[in-house]
Parts: C-alpha cells; structure tokens; sequence
C-alpha cells in the first residue's frame, strides 16, 4: 500500500512500514514512479524502523504495469524479473553561479544564430514544434521510440508544455525558427524540484545547421544565469552523442537511473 506524504509517496508493507519513496507523476500514459528509493533505517526523513520485505517483490505486485525511475542496480533487479527497460540515463549538472564561461555570461547571451534563424520564446502550441522533435529523435536515436509517431509525440509534447511531466515550462526555455517561421531547433527548460531543467533540447536533422543546438544551449544557460539561478540540470540517455555536448559547456556527470516498465 502507498501514502502520500509531503513531496513524496510512500510505499508501505502489509504491517505498515515504510518500504520505497518516490515521487508521483505520469509518463506515457502511465503512473510513473520517479526518483523511487528504498529505504533503509537512517535514510533521511525517515524516523522508526522500516520494512524488511524484498523492495522488488514490493513493486511487481504493488506496481504492476508502471513506470519506475531509480538506481540503476534496482532497475537490473526489476529487469531480471521481467521488466522492460525504457531509458539508462545519466544526470547531469551545471554550476551557474560558482563557474562562469571566461568571457563571463553577457557574451554566451549574445551568441549569434546563422543564417537567419532567429530565437523566439518558447510560447507556440505542441503542433508547431512536433516535426522538428519527431525528426530529432527518428530511427537511430538513443531516445527513439518505434511507437512514437506523430500523434504520441505531440500528445507528449502537449503534456509536458502544460507542465504535468516534470514541472512548469521557464521563461527561459527558446525555439529556434527558420526565415519560413518553422520551428527547427528547441530547448525546454522546466522547473524539476526548483531546479532548471533541459527537458528537450533538438534540432531538426535537415534543417538548422550543424551546431545550433550548442548555439542555442549557451544563450539559454547565460539567461538561466541572469535570472539568478545557481545552477542547471538535464539527463542525456546513455550512447547519445550529446553527452560529448554538455561536458564541453560545464555539465558534470552526477549519477545514472534506469528509467523500466514493470510487468
């Protein structure tokens, strides 16, 4: 059984002790379990004993046909018992505060776009900016899907600019439109636990130029840095090339989650 407790749902054993924590939300049209850790005495915010019973027994028959986010140890476990792995994932964070660019933020804000695209605030409905990320993340993409086709992107990219997957879109967030006024690159940035997060950063394969996705990545990070804020997160998929991105503007590895559906 689950309860809910500030921030967090708790997941408790037929005698009432807690067991697994996690956070509640929905991926994919499923409820996702997120962050879910397990518990042990000594965890923080955790006062009393806790539960003995095996976490992933816990889970196959509390959260059958869910989404689960955790350690990726935990994820190997729920894999061993049949579960289906969606993501490994690394985190990735940025000092914005402690480790400015050398010629200092001002000059990352004034990065030129080429060839005529122009930044715009990221304020257009799912539809305008569902071609250029369906394209981003076609066949041979670490993050592709084969069942996300154009409706399933656009309904992901609905629910997640409403702010119901992570959290609140940022007015720092930007799109990148051709001299046609299309949408050819992005990057949405939300709110995850008072944290800016890289939610989607793409670029259309043909169009744009090659590049442009680290052009728009120092104009979004040195907004991020004006508005105050001390640092930056996003989670690149493992065997994705932009990893090589993101370590070349600051971000440092912090940890790995595998992200599984459960049978």
């Amino acid at each position: 059984m689950t309860e809910a407790e500030p921030d967090w749902q708790v997941g408790r054993d037929t005698e009432g002790l807690p067991l697994v924590r996690y956070r509640r939300g929905e991926r994919e049209g499923r409820p996702w379990a997120s962050a879910l850790e397990v518990l042990t005495t000594g965890t923080a915010g955790v006062d009393g004993p806790v539960s003995t019973v095996d976490p992933v027994e816990f889970v196959l028959s509390d959260m059958s046909g869910w989404i689960v986010s955790g350690r990726v140890e935990f994820g190997e476990r729920l894999l061993r018992r049949g579960a289906r792995m969606l993501r490994l994932g690394h985190t990735m964070l940025r000092d914005l505060a402690g480790d400015p660019p050398p010629a200092g933020w001002p000059d990352w804000a004034r990065t030129p776009l080429r060839d005529g695209y122009r930044s715009v605030p990221c304020d257009r409905d799912a539809e305008a900016l569902t071609p250029a990320l369906g394209a981003a993340f076609g066949p041979g993409h670490p993050d592709h899907r084969p069942d996300h086709d154009a409706r399933t992107v656009h309904e992901d990219l609905r629910t997640l600019l409403a702010g119901r997957i992570v959290g609140p879109v940022l007015p720092s967030s930007a799109l990148v439109v051709d001299p046609d006024d299309r949408v050819v690159a992005g990057a949405v940035v939300t709110d995850f636990e008072g944290v800016p997060w890289i939610a989607h950063l793409f670029r259309h394969p043909d169009l744009g130029y090659p590049g442009l996705g680290r052009d728009l990545m120092r104009r979004v990070m040195a907004d991020l840095a004006g508005r105050g804020n001390p640092e930056m997160g996003l989670a690149v998929t493992e065997g994705n090339a932009a990893r090589g991105l993101y370590t070349s503007l600051g971000f440092r590895f912090t940890r790995s989650t595998m992200t599984v559906v459960v049978p």
